[in-house]
């Protein structure tokens, strides 16, 4: 071990944040060796990406009450008859789908057959497919069409098939999570979410393609693209199941939210996402990012479809120590005009652009009470430095290996950088940033007394990181769309929402979205809302325009 000096002290002060006197120096010689040396023991135990914390993050506050109610799905009617040809097939929505084959109008082998051949046209062009699972998806739409056969439908995901993001077991199956330390793991079992959507009915597809270590759309393969324009990357990190659901290469695809997972490549793709309230869906058996944030929902075309997808996937698990078992109830023709609907003013000011305003506009022509809503100040980007600390201690082995180098991007911004910074947070900030926490969770349940639900654009003030750290629920839905000149290659590795550079003098129409929050386990309201303002903005129909 390297002597420690005054001078080492002193150096350190600086990246602390902290400044000590010299006496107080002196004093630290005698005992920061052996400080180091129980690090240093610790580092030598193994520590396995499945190894939970022992500390359990849980969003509810004291008063808390859950919403009554038991688990209820009451979906709209469907009449549309299937139409004739495949791609209008392949873009309807799971409600539809749903119909046809429970009418034995379809089959799920069809259905099936549709998708597998989009992804065989189009994947080469999207990289949004980690690994395609044909065999498994014929055998498993077959069985679907028997139990159609037999008189028995297992639900509304009954022969659907869908895409996995690829941090979820399989088994049998490379789960590599977007890295190439990993790109040759194979799992040895199922994911709880897989057992759960097999009972369901569901038919997996494959693996949707994650930024590495779920973070951006940069993976082993290559880069996911944008369905609307090829010029730029998906998003991330659930870069697969948004480009493959956009593209109708699947009717549904998983995906999973830290930060801005599941929302921002909704954005980008113009996909619908909902992120769940924080413990409601097991993460058992997919990759630990950060314990207390991760949070697993579905990504879709159609705001009932994540309804339908949440249902399934809904339920405390004794194998993921996080879950907190709570009813799901959606009823889409349930009274809304009694909800009221906050909005933070800077939010729809500045910066905000045309398709916000019609958002918020049409919102108000719902018959719902829209209100100016306000938060606290309080330093929420602070908390960030929980998320680093906890992505950098699951993969605390890549850092100090060096593994960490293999992966492809190393940008200032990338996880490889991010996480040799985070050996330098201090343990003592983490513990109070652990009680910002907490303010925030107060200041957000202050927010949910002053409305049932907060409308806003994707970023909306501290909102993508106060809900995320708070577990409160999002739905992203598409709003509009924009005109923009080709988004400059430098976008393919940024990870960012951008608004473009023009090249060439070509345009891109590129969709943007609208998000809708809500109280905690209490996802009805989000979604009955998301409904009617789907319905009142009527562009969720649009199709990108590639070419088979």
């Amino acid at each position: 071990m390297t002597e420690i000096t005054i001078e080492t002290i002193a150096a350190a002060e600086r990246l602390m944040g902290v400044d000590y006197t010299p006496a107080e120096r002196q004093l630290m010689l005698d005992n920061l060796e052996g400080q180091i040396a129980s690090a240093l023991a610790r580092r030598a135990v193994p520590m396995a990406n499945h190894v939970p914390m022992a500390l359990r993050f849980d969003p509810r506050l004291p008063d808390f009450a859950m919403p009554h109610g038991t688990d209820a799905l009451k979906l709209s009617p469907v009449s549309a008859p299937l139409p004739k040809s495949d791609e209008d097939i392949a873009f309807a929505p799971v409600t539809h789908l749903a119909t046809w084959i429970r009418t034995g109008t379809l089959t799920s082998r069809r259905l099936t057959q549709i998708y597998l051949d989009r992804i065989a046209a189009l994947d080469p062009k999207l990289e949004c497919w980690a690994q395609v699972t044909p065999d498994l998806a014929l055998a498993e739409a077959d069985a679907a069409d028997a139990l159609t056969r037999g008189g028995v439908n297992l639900g509304p995901l009954h022969g659907i098939p869908y895409g996995l993001k690829d941090l979820f077991d399989a088994k049998g199956t490379i789960t590599g999570w977007g890295a190439e330390p990993f790109r040759n793991r194979i799992a040895d079992s199922d994911a709880t979410i897989v057992r759960k959507l097999r009972a369901a009915g569901a038919v997996l597809l494959g693996k949707t393609t994650v930024g590495a270590l779920a973070y951006n759309d940069i993976w082993y393969g290559g880069v996911t693209r944008n369905p609307w324009n090829l010029n730029e990357g998906s998003s991330g990190s659930s870069a697969g199941s948004a480009s493959a659901t956009a593209a109708a290469l699947c009717a549904f695809a998983i995906g999973t939210e830290t930060l801005g997972s599941i929302t921002s490549p909704s954005q980008r793709c113009g996909t619908t996402g909902l992120r769940p309230t924080f413990g409601r869906v097991s993460r058992a058996g997919g990759m630990a990012l950060c314990n207390s944030l991760d949070k697993v929902g579905p990504i879709c075309r159609s705001v009932e479809d994540t309804a339908i997808v949440l249902a399934a996937l809904n339920g405390a698990d004794p194998a993921d120590r996080s879950t907190i078992a709570a009813p799901f109830v959606f009823d889409a023709a349930a009274e809304r005009k009694h909800l009221t609907v906050g909005y933070l003013p800077d939010a729809f000011g500045e910066g905000a652009t045309a398709v916000d305003h019609a958002a918020l506009a049409a919102m108000r022509k719902l018959g719902v009470k829209v209100v100016e809503a306000t938060l606290p100040d309080l330093p929420y980007g602070a908390l960030m430095n929980i998320l680093f600390a906890e992505a950098a201690a699951s993969f605390e082995d890549l850092t100090l290996s060096n593994q960490d180098d293999t992966l492809t991007w190393q940008d200032a911004a990338a996880w490889p950088n991010a996480m040799r910074k985070a050996r330098f947070l201090s343990a003592v900030d983490h513990v109070q940033l652990d009680r910002l926490r907490y303010l925030v969770m107060q200041a957000l349940d202050g927010l949910f007394r002053q409305c049932d639900v907060l409308i806003g654009p994707f970023m909306t003030g501290p909102m993508l990181i106060a809900s995320n750290f708070t577990g409160h629920p999002c739905l992203h839905l598409r709003a509009g769309f924009e005109d923009l000149g080709t988004r400059s290659p430098a976008s393919l590795a940024s990870g960012k929402l951008t608004t473009g550079e023009a090249a060439g003098g070509k345009t891109y129409t590129v969709p943007q979205g609208i998000s809708l929050w809500g109280r905690l386990y209490d996802e009805g309201p989000i979604l009955r809302l998301g409904l009617a303002l789907e319905a009142a903005l009527d562009v969720a129909g649009k199709r990108p325009g590639l070419p088979e």
